[in-house]
C-alpha cells in the first residue's frame, strides 16, 4: 500500500529566471548559483527519505539533472497561481492513492531531512502540518486528505499567508501540528554566508 509522498516544487534554474530578488543586488550568476546550491541542498536532504518523491518543476522536466532519475517522479506544475499549482500538485498524488503528502519549496536553507521526517509523524496525529516561514509564509505542509480551500483567497508571497492558512485549519476543525520556523532564502539579505563565496559555474 502507498504510504508516504514527499512533493518537491522547484524552478528550472534559468539565468534570470529565479531568485529575482537576489538578482537585484547580486546579479543574475550569482542569483542563479544560489539557486543552484539551495537545489543540491535540497537534493540532499530528500533522496534518502522513506517516501516517494515527486519534483514538479516550473516549465519543463529535465533528465540527468540535481534529481537522479531513480529516485525522484519528475512532473509539470500546473495551475495559475501558486496556490491553484499546489492544489493540483496535491490532488494528483493524492489520486495515486497516497496517505500522507508533504509538500515543500526549494528555497530554505535551514530545512532538514530530520524536520521533514517530523512532518511525516506529525500526520499520525493530526490532519495537517505546516511550517511557517519568518516571512509570513511557509515552507513545508502536509495533509492526510485532501483540502482545497486552503489554498484558496491567499495573496501568494505575502506575510499573510501563514497566519490565514491557520485560520482555515481552524475553521474547519482540521487538528494541525507546527513545525519550528525557518527562513527562506528570498532576498540578498537571506543568503547564508558560505552561498556569498560560491565559484560562479559556466
Amino acid at each position: 500500500m502507498k504510504s508516504h509522498a514527499l512533493i518537491i516544487f522547484v524552478r528550472n534554474p534559468v539565468p534570470g529566471k529565479v531568485k529575482t530578488r537576489i538578482s537585484e543586488k547580486l546579479g543574475d550568476t550569482m542569483a542563479l548559483a544560489i539557486y543552484r546550491e539551495l537545489l543540491e541542498h535540497t537534493q540532499a536532504i530528500t533522496k534518502n527519505l522513506r517516501a516517494d518523491k515527486f519534483v514538479f518543476y516550473s516549465n519543463y522536466t529535465e533528465a540527468g539533472d540535481v534529481w537522479n532519475d531513480g529516485l525522484y517522479f519528475k512532473l509539470l506544475q500546473t495551475g495559475d497561481t501558486l496556490g491553484n499549482k499546489m492544489k493540483d500538485a496535491f490532488s494528483c498524488i493524492f489520486g495515486k492513492g497516497y496517505k500522507k503528502v508533504v509538500i515543500i519549496g526549494s528555497d530554505c536553507f535551514e530545512l532538514t531531512k530530520e524536520i521533514i521526517e517530523k512532518a511525516f509523524e506529525a500526520l499520525h496525529e493530526k490532519d495537517v502540518v505546516i511550517g511557517p516561514a519568518k516571512d509570513g509564509g511557509y515552507y513545508l505542509l502536509g495533509m492526510k486528505k485532501m483540502i482545497p480551500e486552503i489554498f484558496d483567497n491567499k495573496v501568494w508571497s505575502s506575510s499573510s499567508v501563514y497566519k490565514n492558512t491557520i485560520a482555515d485549519f481552524e475553521k474547519a476543525g482540521n487538528r494541525y501540528a507546527i513545525l519550528p520556523m525557518l527562513n527562506d532564502v528570498d532576498t540578498a539579505e537571506d543568503v547564508p554566508a558560505e552561498m556569498l563565496n560560491l565559484k560562479i559555474k559556466e
